[in-house]
Formats: C-alpha cells, sequence, structure tokens
C-alpha cells in the first residue's frame, strides 16, 4: 500500500519506520527538520563544540521498553543521567535540591523548620497512601481535592507535588490541580515515582537524543518531505487525498502523527466522534528557550539539580522548571548550558542560544475520557492517529501508538527483530 505519514514526532518516525518494511511510506514534515520535540542543537562554546537537547532528553529501560528496544536495533548508544529535583522559592528563598538528605537540607536552617519538615513527612506519607487510589477506579477526583481531603499540607502541595508535576507535564499549576489524581498516581507508580529508593536508572543518548533519528534515516526507504506542512486531507472511499505544499497526493492509507488538535484540523469532513474525542484533548504551548545563564538556577550549587522548579513571588503565575544540560547530559563546559520554560524574559539576551514554542498536552477528564475512545475512529475511512497523547504524553506512548498502528496496517515488529541493514533508498525532498 501507499501510505502518507503527517508529522515527524517519535509517533511519525517510529510509524514511518515500522511501515516502510511492509509499505510505500511517504513522510510529510511542516518544518525543515525531523523529530518534532527529539531536537538537539549544535553549540559552540570556548572553541568546543557542543550537542545539546532541548526536548526529548531521558528514558530507561523498564519504563521505555519500545523505545529501548528500537535504539538497541538501530545501535544507538546511551548512557546513565541523573534526574535530580530542585526547588526555589522566590517568595520565601527556600531552595532543596532532593537527590540526597544533604542537599535536601542545603539550607540548614530547615533542619528546624516545622513547615519543611512537615513538607518531607507529607512527601512520605503521599508515598505511602496514594497507592490506594489505583484500586478504586475514581477518575473523578481531581488531585486538588484528593490532597484536600487528605489534608496534605500547603508546603507539600505547592513546594513540591505541584512543581515536580508541572515539570514532568510543562502545565501551570492550576491545570496540574484539575488532573484525575488517579491518572498522576499512576504514572508516578509506573514510573517507581512513589518510593524513596531503589528507582530506575535513567539515560540519555549519547551526542544528543537526534542521533537516534539519524540513525533511523540510515535503515529506512521512505519518502521524506521536508518544509512541506499539509492543509486537508480528503478521504475518498477508494483513496485519501493528502493536499500539502508539494501538490495533492493519492494514498491508500494516512496515518496521522501530529497533534491531536492539528489531526482535527486537517480533516476535510471529520465525524462527529472525531471531532468529540479529539476535540477533547488539548494542548498547552511553553516558550523554550537554550541559554547559558545560570542565573535561572538555585542560588546555591549544592541545590543545583537536573530538574531546578522556581516559584514566582506571584501565586497566581505559573511556576517554572529549567534543565541543568550538563547534569543531565554528562556534559563539562566553562558555562552551563540550561533549557528554561517560559521564563525567557528573566533571561540575559546575550546568552540566549535557541527559542523554541513547544506544545505539550493538557490532561483533564474530558482528555483522559477521550482517550478511552480511541477504537471508536481509529482505522475509520482509510485514517489512523498516532501520537503520545493517546498515553500519558510521553517519547513511549508515542512509540507504543506507532507500533499499534504499524501492526494493524500489517507490519508487526517482532520483539527480538534483527538488525535492519543500512540502505540508501531514502529520498529527502526539501520543499522550497
Amino acid at each position: 500500500m501507499r501510505i502518507a505519514v503527517v508529522g515527524s514526532g517519535i509517533a511519525g518516525l517510529a510509524s514511518a519506520w515500522l511501515l516502510s518494511r511492509k509499505h510505500e511510506v511517504t513522510l510529510f514534515e511542516a518544518n525543515d527538520y525531523l523529530g518534532g520535540h527529539t531536537h538537539t542543537h549544535e553549540v559552540q562554546q570556548a572553541g568546543q563544540r557542543y550537542r545539546i537537547d532541548s526536548g526529548f532528553i531521558v528514558h530507561n529501560p523498564a519504563h521505555y521498553p519500545l523505545l529501548t528496544q528500537m535504539f538497541a536495533q538501530l545501535g544507538v548508544a546511551s548512557q546513565p543521567t541523573t534526574m535530580s529535583f530542585s526547588v526555589h522559592s522566590e517568595a520565601s528563598g527556600l531552595e532543596y535540591n532532593a537527590a540526597t538528605l544533604d542537599t535536601l537540607f542545603c539550607q540548614r536552617r530547615n533542619l528546624l523548620s516545622p513547615r519543611f519538615l512537615g513538607m518531607v513527612r507529607d512527601l512520605a506519607r503521599f508515598y505511602r497512601e496514594a497507592p490506594t487510589l489505583l484500586s478504586q477506579r475514581d477518575d473523578t477526583t481531581t488531585l486538588g481535592a484528593y490532597l484536600e481531603q487528605h489534608r496534605y499540607g500547603a508546603a507539600f502541595r505547592d513546594e513540591h507535588l505541584i512543581p515536580m508535576a508541572s515539570a514532568l507535564w510543562s502545565s501551570p499549576p492550576t491545570q496540574i490541580l484539575q488532573f484525575p489524581a488517579r491518572y498522576l498516581v499512576q504514572f508516578m507508580a509506573n514510573h517507581q515515582m512513589l518510593q524513596l529508593g531503589d528507582r530506575p536508572q535513567w539515560r540519555v543518548v549519547k551526542g544528543g537524543s537526534s542521533t537516534y533519528v539519524a540513525a533511523l534515516r540510515a535503515h529506512w526507504p521512505v519518502r521524506e518531505r521536508l518544509n512541506c506542512p499539509v492543509f486537508s486531507i480528503r478521504r475518498h472511499y477508494d483513496r485519501v487525498e493528502v493536499d500539502s505544499v508539494a501538490g495533492i497526493g493519492h494514498f491508500d492509507q494516512v496515518v496521522l502523527a501530529c497533534h491531536s488538535d492539528q489531526a482535527l484540523r486537517l480533516l476535510d469532513d471529520p465525524s462527529e466522534r472525531e471531532r468529540s474525542i479529539l476535540g477533547a484533548m488539548t494542548y498547552q504551548a511553553n516558550d523554550t528557550v537554550l541559554h547559558t545563564d545560570a542565573r535561572v538556577l538555585p542560588r546555591r550549587r549544592k541545590a543545583w539539580a537536573a530538574w531546578n522548579a522556581w516559584l514566582p513571588r506571584d501565586p497566581e503565575a505559573p511556576c517554572t522548571v529549567s534543565y541543568c544540560m550538563n547534569l543531565l547530559q554528562g556534559i563539562d563546559s566553562p558555562e552551563p548550558f540550561v533549557v528554561t520554560l517560559n521564563r525567557a524574559d528573566a533571561i540575559d539576551p546575550d546568552k540566549l542560544l535557541a527559542r523554541m514554542r513547544y506544545q505539550h498536552p493538557v490532561y483533564t477528564q474530558a482528555a483522559v475520557n477521550a482517550q478511552a475512545r480511541k477504537a471508536e475512529i481509529q482505522g475509520w475511512r482509510r485514517t489512523w492517529f498516532a501520537g503520545a497523547y493517546w498515553g500519558w504524553g510521553f517519547h513511549e506512548d508515542g512509540m507504543r501508538s506507532a507500533v499499534e498502528v504499524a501492526a494493524a496496517l500489517g507490519a508487526h515488529w517482532p520483539p527480538h527483530a534483527e538488525p535492519m541493514p543500512a540502505t540508501t533508498a531514502r529520498e529527502t525532498e526539501l520543499v522550497a
């Protein structure tokens, strides 16, 4: 079959890779690079060249089994990293790094602070009590309601749990409090986050995450169309028309591996079910900058962590997060490389290296309900939907959705596949 794949994030890349084993695949991408949130920047500093990630960064074999298997098949190397987490409050001056007891109490006065010690006690209690949600099948209680019902303190809520969840999902605090509580706890349980010890070893791709994109492209006969936004998808009983910058193309099937809202806009005649399901899943835009301004990190070097949440003085303003890429990617450089979300105005313009705008799914009760209805629209009228939005919004979720779509179209991925030989059959077309 001739299959069009629209979008080259992890879902689109994996779909194209797997489907090209059985079918003729054309991959459409509006940007001039493949990868979506897999975004590695070439940076020079003090005569040295560095490759810094700003989107997809970490994975681990236990919770990213499909992605890990793909990396192994492609020969993509990885290395251990840290997932330490810190908080800095502008209003109170509080700083802590949850990695060790020493860094947790990097401000020694917190050893005698009832508020801080209460936060630590609530943290241990949450790890102990929250798993009971998993057996209750309650998708209606929000996180905010759960915390209030169980009398968790404001310090734990505002200075730990919300900043941590905001960093994970790149969402503002008000949206985090509206998360279904069981959904958040299920994610934490699946990633072994509800425990103080014996956590998984996280890893990063050596040489930057886009290394795996290059490896994929060396192992597929996919026709790539870059700088080629798609305008609409028209579906007929015997074919699908993809109208793009390159003109109108005719295909047997189409895989919409873009965001759910983008997929809905592309459909020329969406059904009521498609409108209801895809329309229920919304996105949050996040202004993202790569820079070398260490002022956005905690004041105390001991408090620097891989993920650094900053709580603004205004309680109505969203907290933000800065990723210390030196810690995450194991980089030694004169100045730290930092990726910061939604705080560009605090960064010295002379230290700005790149600016991006990423979209992340927003998880509400309506979105979770829509996820459960995927089967109602999948494959209908020669149209398939792949994306991380069907899961928790992470790379493994996008990978899993692609594997499911490929299998439905006859491209089954064996659990222990032999490495694919490199091919020069790929055709890349950069549409002007």
